[in-house]
């Protein structure tokens, strides 16, 4: 599929059709997020995939409440898989610490999406979720308690005939420059 294409097609998926999702199907989303690139090579990040069904009901259901059920659709996923930041190399914390910069948090970004760019190419609908009970969930995956969950992905089939939606984004010429910052005006 053409580059441009795939990064149309794919979408956030919040609806699933329960068709399960096999492990040559996650694990090759995994080992496409693995080859990510990384600040200094760190490779921070640990995938824990999360199919098995009792557990996964479980930790889909930390990933809303009732006062924000936003993410309920999460518990139609076949899978889940949870990325826990690890500790980048030294030399990626000291940059960090003097570039005031998080590149783990931009690190588990890109692999994030080469899982979901793979999942797309593989027929497979995702969603990046931030919203979630983080103690809980690392609880039922005993997940240390010093580390922290980045984001988890929602991983499944979208039910037929389920429409891949218009892009609504910023008009490129609001968000691309040429050669300096300058004021975007607006033609309005």
């Amino acid at each position: 599929m053409n580059f441009l294409d795939l990064v149309i097609q794919r979408q956030s998926v919040r609806k699933y059709s329960g068709t399960p999702v096999s492990r040559e199907k996650l694990y090759r989303c995994c080992e496409a997020a693995r080859l990510a690139p990384s600040a200094s090579n760190s490779q921070p990040w640990t995938f824990i995939i999360v199919d098995q069904p009792g557990l996964r009901d479980k930790v889909a259901s930390h990933t809303f409440n009732k006062i924000l059920p936003l993410n309920k659709f999460v518990v139609e996923a076949s899978a889940l898989v949870v990325i826990v930041i690890e500790k980048p190399r030294v030399i990626t914390r000291l940059g960090g610490f003097i570039k005031n910069r998080e590149f783990p948090l931009i690190d588990i970004g890109i692999a994030s999406v080469h899982f979901c760019l793979q999942a797309t190419e593989d027929g497979l609908g995702t969603c990046m979720l931030g919203w979630f009970n983080e103690t809980a969930i690392k609880k039922l995956l005993a997940i240390p308690g010093s580390k922290r969950i980045g984001l988890i992905i929602s991983v499944g089939y979208a039910p037929e005939g389920y429409k891949i939606r218009n892009k609504i984004r910023k008009p490129f010429d609001e968000v691309v420059r040429d050669n300096h910052y300058k004021i975007y005006l607006s033609s309005k």
